[in-house]
């Protein structure tokens, strides 16, 4: 490592050579959840303080149930990603595979179970 030069350190993408595509992945979820945070606050505050039919029926139209399903899929995947980016930076040797591999799997289970819910809803 001594011997590279400062050019081929600066273009480099680290370890894992992945750096600039986690990037653009945090950075495009970023400017989705810019957008459907508000929808999801505006469709999810009508159901709130409802009964449950008025809850379901709300639900089982197509742009709160879309609304819904894409912000809990993409709010869990900039989670994953983001989660693992704190577990390479501070958690070392074999626990920071475990740790990745753990908060990716608890990740999809939650988002899955989540986009399930909302599904079984709208269906």
């Amino acid at each position: 490592m001594a011997f590279l030069t400062d050019r081929k350190r600066a273009t480099a993408t680290g370890s894992a050579r992945q750096g600039t595509e986690r990037q653009w992945f945090m950075t495009a979820t970023a400017m989705a959840m810019v957008v459907l945070v508000p929808l999801f606050i505006f469709t999810f505050g009508f159901a709130l303080g409802r009964p449950h039919e008025e809850v379901t029926a709300h639900f089982a139209r197509p742009f709160p149930a879309l609304v819904t399903a894409l912000m809990i899929w993409v709010g869990f995947m900039h989670f994953k990603t983001g989660l693992r980016m704190v577990i390479e930076d501070y958690v070392h040797g074999y626990a920071r595979e475990f740790w990745i591999n753990a908060m990716t799997i608890i990740a999809y289970l939650l988002a899955a179970t989540g986009v399930f819910a909302v599904l079984k809803m709208a269906l």
